[in-house]
């Protein structure tokens, strides 16, 4: 099995930089979750966070032949295009609303927190960096229910091993980033 997170990003990467749909459509599908979440975080509307997903996406796919790609994983990259698409969309929405004359919603953020966004930033680092430390097997067992959903059985079926052991591994993993998640606030 390869390492899915750090050899299978470069790769990919670097087919989707070279204009592999295929590649980008699996980068897609690892990362489109987490985006998601970062910018429903962000913004509060499930709506605009999904039109800031794929304008996300739509950026990372005109900037993925610059990018040379130093981490273990494309996330946190994506992360900040997502917090600039973010930060671009409630500009837009400010300033609609300022021509408008319409009262502001207090529901979406005036101003970006940049402290927050270093906070954020830091955090998937230190997720990322977590990740990284787990087995292939892990890594995999990871990808595959949470950021792509699949079931234990499909999932376990998927590697080969029994459906408890993705169960009892993916309740393992979920408690080790919880513990880093907690010990990063």
């Amino acid at each position: 099995m390869t390492d899915s997170v750090t050899t299978g990003d470069a790769e990919l990467v670097a087919r989707a930089a070279g204009g592999s749909e295929q590649a980008f459509r699996l980068l897609y599908r690892t990362y489109v979750r987490p985006v998601y979440w970062i910018a429903y975080r962000l913004l509060g509307d499930p709506s605009d966070a999904e039109d800031v997903v794929q304008e996300t996406f739509v950026v990372a796919w005109r900037k993925l032949p610059e990018l040379d790609l130093a981490s273990e994983s494309l996330l946190p990259w994506l992360a900040t295009i997502c917090r600039f698409q973010s930060a671009n969309r409630m500009r837009a929405q400010r300033k609609d609303r300022e021509n408008a004359g319409a009262v502001a919603d207090d529901t979406i953020p005036a101003t970006v927190d940049i402290e927050q966004q270093v906070i954020d930033e830091e955090y998937l680092r230190l997720i990322a960096s977590e990740i990284a430390t787990l087995s292939d097997t892990d890594r995999e067992i990871l990808r595959l229910c949470a950021a792509e959903g699949y079931a234990y059985s499909a999932a376990a079926e998927q590697l080969g091993i029994p459906h408890g052991a993705v169960r009892n591994r993916l309740s393992r993993i979920r408690t080790r980033l919880r513990t880093v998640a907690k010990e990063s606030t």
